[in-house]
């Protein structure tokens, strides 16, 4: 079972079952090689799935925070990865929506009634609800490049596509966040 350097599989070759093991009863030193070897993965999922290099560098380092700090309450060994990974997923959609959020507010210097407010708070939701139901290549384009603001060349180059698959795929976002907003609501 022990073959040369590494006889986990491929997926977990930074985190071997007993290194977790020990991580999991305290021993300080297999908790800190474990964040070490997670760090790299942990990172370039975060880059992939996040709007912006410093979002993912922010989820990426809560996740590991999450994992120095609860390490020991995980139950079992061969989770690591997809719980790892759930919480930069849902740390990346948290900035979103922060995001989202900030884009949302209205100035300072404007005045506007509790109900205009209110009317916006709910416009902004259903925007954020139409893009968090986008596939995730869309909802990711359509972040950085509408929300954001990054050149269509940055997204495409950052997101691993063609300029042509990017216009694509924004274009589907676009449409189906349109169509999302479009259907009958109910009003007063």
């Amino acid at each position: 079972m022990s073959g040369k350097g590494g006889g986990d599989t491929a997926g977990r070759a930074w985190a071997s079952t007993r290194l977790i093991e020990a991580a999991q009863a305290g021993d300080q030193e297999s908790i800190t090689a474990v964040v070490h070897g997670a760090h790299p993965h942990v990172r370039r999922f975060a880059q992939h799935l996040c709007a912006s290099p410093q979002d993912a560098e922010d989820a990426a380092q809560e996740a590991l925070i999450i994992l120095y700090r609860k390490i020991g309450s995980l139950r079992a060994t061969g989770a690591l990865a997809s719980w790892l990974f759930r919480i930069v997923r849902n740390e990346c959609l948290r900035r979103a929506r922060l995001l989202l959020d900030r884009h949302t507010e209205i100035g300072p210097g404007l005045m506007t009634s509790a109900e205009d407010e209110v009317i916006q708070r709910l416009e902004a939701e259903l925007v954020a609800q139409a893009i968090k139901e986008l596939p995730d290549v869309q909802r990711r384009v359509l972040i950085m490049r509408d929300v954001l603001g990054y050149p269509g060349r940055v997204v495409a180059q950052r997101l691993g596509l063609s300029d042509a698959a990017m216009k694509s795929q924004l274009h589907r976002a676009r449409n189906a966040v349109r169509q999302g907003l479009a259907e009958p609501r109910h009003r007063p």
